[in-house]
Formats: structure tokens, sequence, C-alpha cells
């Protein structure tokens, strides 16, 4: 019976430590992309150039704000919700 009690303990165990391990990646990627966003002014300023656009601040000003209203919403969608659209 106590081998039977340590398997489970032990795979209880193993599956607590993957659900915490993902959680904690989760919440490590989301505060560093938040910190560290992956296109900035510049690289914007370059995309537009490439396409043939003459890029002015306010253009680039109304790009970046419709990017992170875009990132801002993104995280409130649950996982089952984005799939499905």
């Amino acid at each position: 019976m106590s081998l039977t009690l340590g398997i489970i303990l032990i795979v209880v165990a193993l599956l607590a430590g993957v659900a915490l391990g993902f959680f904690i990646a989760r919440q490590y990627m989301m505060k560093y992309l938040k910190d560290n966003p992956p296109i900035n002014e510049e690289m914007l300023r370059m995309m537009m150039m490439q396409m043939g656009q003459k890029p002015s601040q306010k253009k680039i000003n109304q790009m970046m704000n419709q990017m992170n209203k875009a990132s801002e919403k993104q995280p409130k969608v649950k996982g089952k919700e984005k799939a499905k659209k």
C-alpha cells in the first residue's frame, strides 16, 4: 500500500511542478514582452521606408499607438476563445 501511495504522490508532484512551471514561464514572458516590445519606432520607420512610404512622425506615432492598443487587448482573450476566432 505504501508503494502505491508513493507512486501517486510522485505523479501528483510532477503534475503540480509542470503546471507551476508553465504559469511562471508564461508570466515571465508576458512581462519580458511588455518591457521589451518586439517592434520599436526605428523598426517601424525602416519597414515603412522599405514599402516605399515616407514616414512622418505623426504616422509612426499612430501606428505605435495602434500596436500598443492591440497588445493590451490580446492577453484578455482566453486561449480557447482565441482558437475559435
